[in-house]
């Protein structure tokens, strides 16, 4: 080979070998997904849960609300306030939302008599619950909040096979007296902010009228700000 030729070959040579060198380095690395590196974003969720019903006029627009906004709920019984509105334990169960526990009677002095008197009453409202609908509740609220020896209740009636289910966000339909549709919803922003997981408490018995009219607010909320509606 001619000496004018054999400067610009071993340039050449030398080019390629670097990148077939980086070449296989960049082969051999692993591919960093956009995610890696960066923090996991937390999934925000919010769990609509509605006491002391079903009531046929508020229980009924409520369910109406969540069809439309194709969310689902839980709804915590109280069994005395069930006859003669079968049909709507029934479309709750029948729309899939969950039917829980609250009480047979909503009667502290009765509930909490003894362990045994809140057993019962457990056991009473559950056996409605199953006869109309056919459903086994597995989650329960505590009436009041389980007023005092929460501790020992809980540990109750979680020996039962239930999940006691409490709230850290109100929409104030039963703290605040005669409450406007635009309170409420200001409550539950004020009460959630903050808040990944968010467990509403909210009434859905017949003088909560209120309550049904703010809920395609509180939808529109809680959907806005990134939240998954979610039911236990």
């Amino acid at each position: 080979m001619q000496r004018k030729f054999l400067a610009p070959v071993l340039i050449l040579v030398a080019l390629l070998t670097l990148l077939a060198f980086f070449g296989m380095r960049a082969v051999a690395a692993p591919v960093m997904s956009l995610a890696e590196g960066q923090n996991d974003v937390v999934q925000k969720e919010v769990y609509l849960t509605f006491d002391d019903g079903p009531s046929t006029v508020v229980t009924s627009r409520i369910l109406d609300v969540l069809e439309e906004e194709n969310v689902k709920a839980t709804f915590f019984i109280v069994s005395d306030r069930v006859s003669k509105r079968e049909e709507v334990l029934k479309r709750i169960a029948t729309n899939g939302h969950t039917l829980g526990v609250h009480s047979a009677s909503h009667d502290y002095s009765r509930i909490y008599a003894s362990d045994a008197a809140l057993l019962k009453d457990i056991s009473t409202c559950a056996d409605c619950i199953f006869r109309i609908t056919g459903t086994t509740p597995h989650v329960y609220r505590f009436p009041g909040g389980g007023l005092k020896d929460l501790a020992h209740k809980q540990a109750l009636v979680e020996a039962q096979g239930y999940r006691v289910v409490k709230w850290n966000a109100v929409c104030g339909d039963e703290e605040i007296p005669h409450a406007s549709p635009k309170r409420l919803l200001e409550e539950t922003i004020a009460t959630s902010r903050g808040k990944h997981s968010v467990v509403l408490l909210l009434h859905d018995s017949a003088p909560h009228k209120a309550t049904a009219e703010a809920l395609p607010a509180i939808i529109s909320y809680f959907r806005d700000n990134g939240y998954l509606f979610k039911k236990f």
